[in-house]
């Protein structure tokens, strides 16, 4: 239920001055037809104090309907306060499961590295094996061509090439 400034200063028995003030500092807030909801009033300024027997009893009616509307309002904002812990439960289950998804690339990018390291340790192994082996080859060929070399006259040292065979 909305009032208007007057009437809720009345009823609250505090001065309008006082209900401006609270509106202007946003410690009470008005709806855009200038009204302020009762619920917004009781939540400032308490239950309201009333001078006279007979507002009394008609504050008494709307007081049950104040707090029939309070309890709703309340009952709402329970209901809200639920969905909104369930959605960041779920939220952090969410955050959970995707730092194990991290957790688990790392552990993969991690073994992944390792085979790489074997694999490049074991590629420069075979590559030094084949040089070797190469080496190895070019110095038993050309020794024996080196020796035969006194032997051979002019005429067919200038017809002799040496071999050579490269393993890539």
């Amino acid at each position: 239920m909305k009032i208007s400034v007057t009437k809720a200063a009345k009823e609250w028995s505090v001065s309008r001055t006082t209900v401006y003030e609270k509106i202007n500092n946003g410690e009470l807030s008005r709806t855009s037809d200038k009204k302020i909801d009762i619920s917004e009033m009781l939540r400032v300024f308490g239950e309201p104090i009333s001078k006279k027997h007979t507002e009394r009893s008609v504050n008494t009616v709307q007081s049950t309907l104040l707090n029939t509307q309070n309890v709703q309002y309340s009952t709402d904002i329970e209901h809200q306060l639920a969905f909104e812990k369930l959605k960041n439960e779920h939220l952090s289950q969410q955050v959970s499961d995707q730092k194990k998804l991290i957790e688990n690339y790392q552990q993969q990018i991690s073994l992944l590295n390792k085979t790489l390291d074997k694999a490049n340790a074991s590629i420069q192994d075979f590559a030094q094996v084949r040089l070797l082996e190469f080496k190895k080859s070019e110095m038993s060929y050309e020794l024996p061509l080196e020796q035969g070399k006194e032997k051979i006259d002019n005429s067919t040292v200038a017809t002799v090439k040496k071999k050579r065979w490269w393993v890539f």
